[in-house]
């Protein structure tokens, strides 16, 4: 089987999409897949490319004229395809449904190529702002349109029909060659620490964990608690979440990281006791979700908390769930876990998760297109 995964931006360095859809790419070889990976390059004068695997596929002109063309015409890819006899089309929705994406897999349907796209999070009306609800209703307009022509959706919810679409449920993958374990260091029974890794959203809460330790500090608490988020993301939210620091007198006990990767956030993580996951997927109407970053904090082996439910560890002994409202967290009961489990290994945490490579997963998308 030949496949092209096709995305409809670049990469960056920091970027945990950017490593996740390698990580994919990668997996789907290890499938026995022959797979390309099509995406948007630009250079430092601001020119376009659509790419694969590195050679340029088609260059877009600078200005309204390019950005268009980008958006409507798919004929280069169209001919490609055909070209090297690609059987499978995996697409990475970018909510950008329209009618020149459906003609063009509509195409494809019609020479024998299966198309499935992926939807990362399902539903996502409510993650958009104000300021970019016209993409997103030009989504609501064409999105079942497009979803007739598609074979499958691929999602990492448990929902069986997705806009009119099958669709073939995965859960987000590790690639575990690339996520070093947490090493042991000295830790002083007297500081316990938290971490969190993300590109930063109000859907991450990280709020109530910030109300929960402004709470915690009224009580003049023994324990020190520190909190280190790193990653970047929204800037409003961050901003929101440094003003909240301040104001509260955090200062002391919360670091802002910003993105790190490398040894930078490996030393982090070794430190780390426990990590702290999405707390607030309930704003999004969020209530099941399989996401990368609790399978990462399992993959570095500790313990971690989250609020929405993931069939994948709702009963593993190593994860403490809150209530998935805007309750500040209680810093007491994040305490009283971390004595519960810090008994267990990191290695005992990551063999937990041995079946969530990210070859099984991609495996099951496979097995549904042959």
């Amino acid at each position: 089987m030949k496949a092209l995964y096709l995305i409809f931006h670049g990469f960056g360095l920091y970027n945990g999409i950017s490593k996740k859809i390698h990580y994919q790419v990668s997996a789907l070889k290890q499938c026995g897949v022959d797979t390309r990976l099509c995406y948007i390059q630009i250079d430092d004068k601001g020119v376009q490319r659509r790419m694969i695997d590195g050679e340029i596929l088609e260059e877009f002109e600078a200005g309204i004229k390019g950005k268009i063309k980008k958006w409507t015409d798919y004929s280069a890819i169209l001919h490609y395809i055909k070209e090297n006899k690609i059987d499978l089309l995996y697409i990475r929705s970018y909510h950008n449904a329209n009618p020149f994406l459906t003609s063009a897999v509509k195409k494809l349907k019609k020479e024998g190529v299966k198309t499935v796209m992926e939807i990362p999070t399902y539903p996502y009306d409510n993650e958009y702002k104000k300021l970019r609800i016209i993409k997103l209703r030009a989504d609501q307009c064409f999105r079942h349109s497009l979803s007739k022509q598609l074979f499958r959706i691929v999602t990492f919810s448990n929902c069986r029909n997705i806009f009119g679409a099958e669709t073939i449920n995965i859960s987000n993958g590790i690639d575990f060659d690339a996520i070093r374990l947490k090493k042991p260091v000295e830790e002083n029974s007297n500081i316990l620490n938290l971490i969190s890794v993300a590109e930063i959203h109000i859907w991450h809460g990280f709020d109530r964990l910030l109300r929960g330790l402004a709470e915690y500090y009224k009580t003049g608490q023994r324990m020190e608690v520190r909190y280190d988020i790193v990653g970047y993301g929204d800037e409003q939210e961050i901003a929101k979440l440094k003003n909240y620091v301040i104001e509260n007198n955090l200062d002391k006990y919360v670091t802002f990281h910003g993105p790190q990767y490398g040894d930078g956030l490996d030393n982090i993580f070794d430190k780390a006791s426990v990590g702290i996951a999405s707390l607030g997927r309930h704003r999004s109407g969020i209530t099941n979700i399989k996401t990368l970053k609790n399978r990462e904090y399992a993959a570095r082996g500790i313990p971690f908390v989250y609020s929405e439910i993931d069939d994948d560890f709702e009963d593993k002994p190593y994860i403490m769930k809150v209530s998935a409202d805007e309750t500040p967290i209680n810093i007491d009961n994040v305490i009283l876990f971390y004595n519960k489990v810090k008994a267990l290994s990191p290695e005992e945490i990551r063999n937990s998760i041995s079946d969530l490579s990210w070859k099984n997963q991609m495996e099951k998308v496979v097995l549904a297109c042959e």
